[in-house]
């Protein structure tokens, strides 16, 4: 059973400057789709229902942990969002809880992932090798309001960051104007300390026609030839025509 029990925690929503590069989460990108306005980033919002796991577990869980988020509503900049967690066996389930509706996010953290999983087959996409500073490194969370010490103190890799990166390949690679990120299994194997270059592997395992052109991809980031994070990553890399502002689901 959990022993050390992560508590809820409360934020107001924003949209990092870079994340300007997909429309979406611009407010002239999100009306355009069919949103009042711009769409918080769902790294953003993972980066929030981390919070309550990263304070309760803190390294071992950066080292060893993960979960999978899914993303059913939007968060759009200026809500206040909490994230609320309920205990689940042996996980723990974070609610991102915008007012008293359905949660628009929900994530399932783990204490332990296991092993790195094999890459499956499909369509390979170019390495892209990144440096871990800046937004990739410790301070994604704090620049979006989720101030943990923990990253600066440890000079460690936000959790965050590995979402980020797939959704960067996501962006350069398969993307066709505005993008929605829709769900990530996240799983850590070591920390990746702050500075450090990584390579990042991918590849497109599934494609489907569900509320837009959606992608599914297997992602490997790895750091001095070691396997820091895995990913099962989805995103709606093209949105359907005449997407309404009152639709609901992602």
């Amino acid at each position: 059973m959990i022993s050390d029990e992560p508590a809820p925690f409360r934020v107001i929503a924003v949209n990092l400057p870079e994340h300007a590069r997909n429309a979406i989460h611009t407010d002239v990108g999100a009306q355009a789709a069919g949103f009042p306005r711009a769409l918080v980033a769902g790294v953003t919002t993972y980066a929030y229902l981390t919070h309550p796991a990263a304070k309760a577990w803190g390294l071992e869980w950066l080292a060893w942990g993960g979960g999978e988020v899914r993303f059913r509503s939007p968060v759009f900049e200026h809500d206040e969002v909490e994230c609320v967690p309920v205990p689940d066996g042996e996980a723990v389930v974070i609610e991102a809880r915008v007012g008293t509706g359905a949660p628009r996010a929900v994530f399932r953290a783990i204490r332990v992932a296991g092993p790195p999983p094999p890459m499956r087959t499909g369509e390979v996409l170019p390495d892209r090798e990144m440096h871990l500073v800046g937004e990739w490194g410790d301070e994604y969370g704090e620049r979006a309001g989720e101030h943990l010490d923990l990253y600066h103190a440890q000079a460690v890799v936000h959790p965050a960051v590995w979402p980020a990166l797939a959704n960067q390949v996501v962006h350069a690679e398969l993307a066709r104007g505005a993008w929605i990120h829709t769900r990530s299994i996240v799983r850590h194997h070591a920390v990746a300390p702050v500075g450090a270059s990584a390579v990042v592997r991918s590849t497109v395992v599934d494609r489907s026609q569900r509320h837009g052109e959606r992608a599914v991809l297997d992602v490997e980031i790895s750091v001095d030839a070691v396997v820091v994070a895995t990913l099962e990553h989805e995103a709606i890399v093209a949105l359907p025509v005449g997407s309404r502002s009152d639709r609901r689901t992602l």
